[in-house]
C-alpha cells in the first residue's frame, strides 16, 4: 500500500428528516386532529482511530464523504429514523485541520479516539407540534435542517519509539531492514527512500521497539528543501533518535552538525530529543581507520550527552543489538509526545442571526446562517408555513433591511437556494 500522509476531504453530515403534515383519519374519529410526526436526525461524520492503519491511502482517490440523512416523520406521531453516523477510520497520529482557516480541530492519537467533524441536521417538526388552543388544525411543519459541509485536511505524523535520522545514503533503510521485518527499498545511491517506513524490533521478552526510518534530510529541509517538511513532521512523534552517520562521507561531523541544525530550526523540541549517535559502515577498513578521530570529535561536541558514540555496520550486523539497547534505555527518560491542542474556529460573523443584503443583477440576495436555514426548513406549499417564514423575516430584521436597500414590488429575492418574489 502506498504511504500517503496528507489528504484533503469533504465531509458532509446528514440532513434532518422532514416533519409531516397529517391529520388522523379513522372510523368514528372524523376530527382526530393533527398527528404528523417529527423527522429523524441526520447522521454525524466522525473520525475514528484504527490502530492497524499507518497511512491515509484510502482517502487518496475518494475525497467526498456524506453521512445518511434522517427519515421523514410519519402519521400517528411517528418520528422518522435517525440517519446512521458515518465513521471514517484514520491511523494513530492524525492531526485534523479545518482546511479554510488552518485551525486544529483535533489530534487523534490513542486507539478508538473519536472526533465529530460535522454534526447532522436536526429533524423537522411535524404539524402535531404546532397545535395550539387557537390553531387546532395546523397545516404547518418543518423540513429537516441541512447538514454541515466542511473541507478538512488530514495530516499524519507517525508515532514511533525511535526515529532513525541522517543524511541520504547513511544506511538508515538498511539498518531498519536488518533489525526488523520491514522491507524498505535499499540501493547504493542517495534518496532511495521517498517515504517513512515503520518496523517492529523485539530485543527480548520484555522489550520491543517501534522504529521509523525517516528519509534522508538535506540542508534547508526546515524550509521545505527536498521533501523536508514532509519528513521532519514525522520525527515530532518519535521519542528517541538514532542519528546515523555515513562512514564514507567526506565529513561525517559536518553532516552530524547539519542534521541537528535542521531539526532545531524546524522545531526547537526536536533538538532536545535524546540521541544515540552511530557511525555506519564500520565493516569497511577506511571507516575503521577514521573512527577514532570521529569518536573523539563527537565526544568533544557532547554527542555523548545521553550515550557514548558507537561504530556499527547495518550491512554486516556489527553492534546493532547494542545500538538498539542504548536507544531502549533512553525511552524512560524521554517525554511522551504531546497531542496538538484543538483551536476554536472563530468566524467573522459569530452571530448566527447576522445577515447581509446584496444587490444582484436580477434582484437581491440575502446571505446569513439563520435565515438560510429557516428557508431550507420551510414547507413552501403550505400557506401557514409561508406566513411563519414571513414572521421570521420580520423578527430578524430582514424585511426592514430589504426595504431600506430599495426593494420594489415584483423584485426577485434569493435566500439560499430559494427564489422569492417580493410583494408589499
Amino acid at each position: 500500500m502506498m504511504f500517503i500522509d496528507e489528504v484533503r476531504i469533504l465531509a458532509i453530515s446528514g440532513k434532518g428528516g422532514d416533519g409531516m403534515v397529517h391529520f388522523l383519519r379513522e372510523k368514528y374519529k372524523p376530527f382526530g386532529g393533527p398527528d404528523g410526526g417529527d423527522g429523524g436526525r441526520g447522521g454525524d461524520v466522525i473520525l475514528v482511530v484504527k490502530p492497524t492503519l499507518n497511512t491515509l491511502a484510502e482517502y487518496q482517490h475518494q475525497h467526498r464523504f456524506r453521512a445518511q440523512d434522517g427519515a421523514g416523520g410519519g402519521s400517528n406521531n411517528k418520528t422518522g429514523r435517525s440517519g446512521e453516523n458515518l465513521l471514517l477510520d484514520v491511523p494513530p497520529g492524525t492531526v485534523v485541520y479545518e482546511d479554510e482557516s488552518g485551525a486544529v480541530l483535533g489530534d487523534l492519537v490513542e486507539a478508538e479516539d473519536r472526533l465529530v467533524v460535522c454534526k447532522g441536521g436536526r429533524g423537522g417538526r411535524g404539524n402535531a407540534r404546532f397545535a395550539t388552543s387557537v390553531n387546532q388544525a395546523p397545516r404547518i411543519a418543518e423540513r429537516g435542517e441541512p447538514g454541515q459541509e466542511r473541507w478538512l485536511r488530514l495530516e499524519l505524523k507517525l508515532i514511533a519509539d525511535v526515529g532513525i535520522v541522517g543524511v541520504p545514503n547513511a544506511g538508515k533503510s538498511t539498518l531498519l531492514a536488518a533489525v526488523s521485518n520491514a522491507r524498505p527499498r535499499t540501493a547504493p545511491y542517495p534518496f532511495t527512500t521517498l517515504e517513512p517506513n515503520l518496523g517492529v524490533v523485539t530485543l527480548d521478552e520484555d522489550t520491543s521497539l517501534v522504529l521509523a526510518d525517516i528519509p534522508g534530510l538535506i540542508e534547508g529541509a526546515h524550509q521545505g528543501v527536498g521533501l523536508g517538511h514532509d519528513f521532519l513532521r514525522h520525527i515530532q512523534r518519535t521519542r528517541v533518535l538514532i542519528h546515523l552517520l555515513d562512514g564514507i562521507a567526506d565529513d561525517p561531523i559536518l553532516d552530524y552538525a547539519q542534521i541537528n541544525s535542521e531539526l532545531a530550526l524546524f522545531d526547537p523540541h526536536l533538538a532536545e530529543k535524546p540521541q544515540v549517535v552511530a557511525l555506519n559502515k564500520v565493516d569497511l577498513p577506511e571507516v575503521q581507520a577514521r573512527w577514532p578521530a570521529i569518536e573523539a570529535e563527537l565526544k568533544r561536541r557532547d554527542a555523548g550527552k545521553y550515550t557514548r558514540p558507537m561504530a556499527v555496520s547495518a550491512l554486516a550486523g556489527t553492534n546493532l543489538h547494542q545500538l538498539l539497547y542504548q536507544a531502549a534505555q533512553l525511552l524512560p527518560q524521554a517525554p511522551l509526545p504531546q497531542p496538538e491542542e484543538a483551536v476554536a474556529v472563530y468566524r467573522v460573523e459569530s452571530d448566527p442571526r447576522a445577515f447581509q443584503v446584496k444587490k444582484m443583477d436580477k434582484g437581491w440576495q440575502v446571505v446569513g446562517e439563520a435565515i438560510e436555514r429557516a428557508a431550507a426548513m420551510t414547507y413552501w406549499e403550505y400557506d401557514q408555513s409561508v406566513r411563519r417564514f414571513q414572521r421570521i423575516l420580520e423578527t430578524l430584521g430582514v424585511e426592514e433591511a430589504l426595504r431600506e436597500s430599495g426593494v420594489r414590488e415584483g423584485d426577485t429575492v434569493m435566500i439560499g437556494e430559494y427564489e422569492l418574489e417580493w410583494r408589499d
